[in-house]
């Protein structure tokens, strides 16, 4: 045809240069970075105009590397993360639930499985965080806090007065009885509910700051998932800190902290957190800010493992108590050191770049770039191959405009993911690594969870009146895994191309052996045992979160993550709700032998949880079996992707 175009194909680009005028702009919208907090390098526009294009627009935008707004967001994040750990309070104030309610161990094991499916259920967060800024996020979770735990305090300090026609229908010793009986059942169902609100703030709070910060630093996703759900690990002795110092040991106050504090703190964190372009090259600084980061997390565990063994043996006097709590807050700040330090020292970086991504879209390359400050096209009209960058990141291209970018051969044919991948949550639910991935998370977090929320009665049961340390001895531990886990996996994962999953198979093998300590109840191996339990628990979460943004990518990370997390309520229900807290009330029916709906009552010995704790054991025999198959299965892909030494998406691959 040489130079002459046919009618066909002149209709052809008149359609595609209208589509590509009436999409430029919402592709513009999406591919700039989005505003930061102060302090940051102010994105640099301008616009040209380019000849033989009916649209005319092209923008270019410069932004420095290593900019200030993610570190800013990081160690605002580690306030909401402990904030986000307000479910682990649990084992705090239901001792309080139990006596002044009237609760017995079935129904608390019941409160337990609301709290734990409240604090795990998120699927709607990672709807929501894929389709707004983390400010909604967060403002929907402080939300929730203050109405459940609201709703809690009233019921708890007996603000709520008994119902009226049950007071009225009261006027036998049987109607009485009956009236008490359906009182109590009223009470567990109308604070079930408060306390799935309540503690279903953790999961927005949690899903924000996480998946904001695994996209800002997508590089280093082991790390930031460790330190993250490390400080999330450590929010149980904070609060601790606080009810011991502060709150007196009062659960109401607890309660009441809980719904005013805990908003307070998102609505002040909230304009620090947001999604930044995050750099294309790894950092030369940035593994010693990282290091930094975690070894404040490590000392912040530490000093509150101490102050709380000094309370747990001393009686120190107001002045001291209050100065340890002004202590722990300074350290919770110490995180934003780095964004201090890069304002007042600031360095060039060589070989740091920005990634050419849409904030909150997935990644198409993570390889360093030569230049420390470079200059994007974020829109070149009149041609679909170079738009076609946009037709794998945004879900709602229309058709129109695939089937322009397949009459001009950019694509042949829509095809299906590959591990490694962006995949929609309806490609990944198909594929047997995803529930493998569930199952083994399953049979981890829902044991541990088990004990958690049975953790005063275990210690109860065996001679340990004073359950506080044993609470602070898990969290500390628990901060320990989770921190640990992502760094070692992290590592392990650069230098040998080890799958991450490795780690979940050798913490199960662990944990089952603690559960048969537990269940032998030995002189001296409870404290050990908790220990460890805590360690291994911790593990499955700095594990699974990357690992599930690595094999199914960061496009839909809020609903995959949220999604597996469900393995916690549902551990929970089967091995807390329906197994620990029916052994636990017959056995202690077979001590006391008593009416268990009359009051509560309470079990001694290693009986009350021993036949809990062998299933347990043998739960997690299986687990350590499906993680090592898991292992094996995606053992190519990491060695895929983790081939250089450094992370990177595959271009050719069968998996």
């Amino acid at each position: 045809m040489g130079r002459q175009k046919t009618t066909l194909t002149l209709a052809f680009e008149v359609v595609k240069e209208h589509v590509e005028c009436r999409r430029g702009f919402s592709v513009l919208s999406q591919t700039k970075p989005s505003p930061c907090p102060p302090g940051s390098k102010r994105t640099r526009k301008r616009r040209t105009r380019k000849s033989g294009s009916s649209c005319g627009v092209k923008v270019m935008v410069t932004v420095k590397a290593g900019s200030r707004p993610p570190w800013v967001g990081l160690g605002a994040a580690v306030w909401v993360q402990i904030a986000s750990g307000n479910a682990y309070t649990f084992p705090l104030y239901s001792h309080s639930l139990k006596s002044v309610l009237g609760f017995n161990q079935r129904q608390l094991t019941i409160l337990g499985v609301a709290n734990d499916i409240g604090e795990n259920v998120g699927l709607l967060p990672g709807v929501v965080c894929n389709k707004f800024p983390p400010w909604v996020v967060l403002s929907i979770g402080a939300f929730a806090c203050f109405i459940g735990y609201g709703v809690l305090w009233l019921s708890l300090s007996r603000t709520l007065q008994l119902p009226y026609w049950l007071k009225m229908g009261v006027k036998n010793e049987h109607v009485l009885v009956d009236g008490l009986v359906a009182l109590q059942l009223s009470c567990t169902t109308v604070l079930w509910f408060a306390l799935c609100v309540a503690t279903n703030s953790s999961a927005w709070l949690s899903t924000s700051v996480l998946v904001t910060n695994m996209r800002n630093f997508p590089l280093s996703r082991g790390t930031v998932a460790g330190i993250l759900k490390g400080y999330g690990g450590l929010s149980a002795a904070v609060y601790t800190e606080i009810y011991t110092t502060a709150l007196h040991k009062s659960s109401s106050e607890l309660l009441m902290f809980l719904a005013l504090g805990v908003p307070v703190i998102c609505f002040t964190m909230m304009y620090f957190i947001r999604a930044c372009t995050p750099a294309s090259g790894e950092d030369s600084a940035q593994p010693g800010h990282f290091l930094f980061t975690q070894a404040a997390s490590v000392v912040l565990g530490s000093y509150l493992l101490t102050t709380t063994v000094v309370n747990d043996l001393f009686s120190l006097g107001a002045p001291i108590s209050y100065a340890f709590l002004v202590a722990m807050v300074l350290l919770l700040m110490a995180p934003l050191a780095i964004p201090i330090k890069m304002t007042l020292n600031p360095t060039n970086r060589s070989k740091s770049g920005v990634l050419n991504l849409p904030v909150g879209a997935s990644e198409t390359t993570l390889r360093g770039e030569e230049n420390a400050e470079r200059t994007e096209p974020l829109l070149t009209p009149s041609s679909s191959t170079a738009s076609l960058g946009s037709f794998h990141k945004n879900d709602s291209v229309s058709e129109i405009d695939m089937l322009l970018a397949e009459g001009e051969g950019a694509v042949k044919k829509k095809r299906k993911p590959r591990r490694g991948e962006d995949f929609k949550f309806t490609e990944a639910l198909v594929k047997v690594d995803f529930w493998l991935l569930f199952l083994v998370y399953f049979v981890g977090v829902g044991s541990g969870v088990t004990v958690l929320n049975n953790l005063a009665q275990i210690g109860i049961a065996q001679g340990v009146h004073n359950t506080t340390m044993l609470l602070s001895l898990f969290s500390f531990c628990n901060f320990l895994g989770r921190l640990g886990g992502g760094t070692v996996s992290e590592h392990f994962l650069r230098s040998k191309t080890i799958p991450r999953t490795i780690w979940m198979t050798c913490t199960q093998v662990i944990m089952l052996i603690t559960y048969l300590l537990f269940a032998s109840a030995l002189d001296g191996t409870l404290y050990a045992a908790t220990a460890l339990l805590g360690i291994c628990y911790g593990v499955q979460f700095s594990i699974m979160i990357p690992t599930v943004s690595e094999l199914f990518g960061l496009k839909h990370f809020g609903i995959f993550y949220n999604f597996i997390s469900l393995g916690n309520p549902l551990g929970a229900f089967l091995f807390s709700g329906l197994l620990a807290g029916y052994v636990y009330d017959n056995e202690a029916a077979k001590q006391q032998g008593m009416n268990l709906l009359s009051s509560g009552v309470t079990c001694m010995g290693p009986d009350c949880f021993r036949l809990t704790f062998l299933v347990l054991a043998g739960v997690c025999g299986v687990g350590s079996i499906l993680s090592m198959v898991l292992t094996v299965r995606i053992r190519p892909v990491y060695e895929m992707l983790y081939s250089g030494g450094s992370f990177r998406l595959p271009q050719n691959s069968d998996h």
